[in-house]
């Protein structure tokens, strides 16, 4: 039976990357973003992708998405907007720390709640945390609580609707569109300056990520756990 995978996020970096290797395996892939004009550009690379427009902020959305989409095995969050989140806490403004937490904390929640009755047997919901939880930075509070936030959140979960399996993956530093909103014009600066100093010798890329949640959905005796994927970040 051909797996139906949903993947909010999957228009770009990390979710576009697994979007495609779902894609390449045969499965039913539908890739859920606020951008229309980027998933409409997703649609157009990757023959066979399903693209929804939906806010995953919004309840009223989210519960309207999974009415209209039917049974699914796997449903995957890679989506974030932590744009003005990371900054030094004078400077911080509370409203784009809340855009934060509604879009890589509240959101994942309410497509748990909304997607677990859709999921048929053997399904599995995979969310996206990252090394800040591990090593927390200057400017980075906000996004270092968040995804200790969403952790806890696994493993509750994990619990509460098993046998539905809960994971998360934990990037460390991947080469995505997002470190623009990190980093701005430094960005490759930052980027080189940790390849040097991570054991593998690189940052990582999209594709690895995407590994790894291909992982986390196929493998029916994993659940409530964090797989790092981060080129040994959490040891230097």
């Amino acid at each position: 039976m051909t797996s139906s995978i949903l993947i909010v996020g999957g228009s770009s970096g990390m979710g576009r990357a697994l979007a495609q290797a779902c894609l390449a395996a045969g499965a039913e892939v539908t890739a859920v973003g606020r951008d229309r004009a980027r998933l409409t550009r997703a649609g157009n690379d990757l023959p066979g992708l399903t693209t929804v427009v939906a806010d995953i902020t919004r309840e009223d959305e989210v519960a309207a998405l999974f009415r209209g989409i039917g049974g699914l095995d796997h449903i995957v969050c890679t989506a974030a907007d932590i744009d003005g989140a990371y900054r030094l806490l004078p400077d911080l403004d509370i409203a784009a720390a809340q855009r934060a937490v509604a879009s890589k904390f509240l959101g994942p929640l309410m497509l748990a709640k909304y997607g677990a009755p859709v999921l048929r047997a053997g399904g599995s919901i995979t969310f996206t945390s990252g090394i800040a939880a591990y090593r927390p930075a200057a400017r980075g509070a906000v996004v270092a609580a968040i995804n200790a936030a969403l952790e806890g959140l696994v493993r509750a979960l994990a619990v509460e609707l098993a046998p539905i399996r809960v994971n998360a993956v934990s990037p460390g530093w991947v080469d995505t569109p997002i470190w623009r909103f990190v980093a701005g014009d430094a960005r490759d600066e930052m980027l080189a300056a940790m390849a040097c100093r991570l054991p593998v010798g690189r940052v990582g890329r999209p594709e690895d990520i995407a590994d790894a949640i291909s992982f986390l959905m196929g493998n029916g005796f994993t659940t409530g756990e964090v797989l790092h994927v981060e080129g040994g970040h959490r040891l230097i």
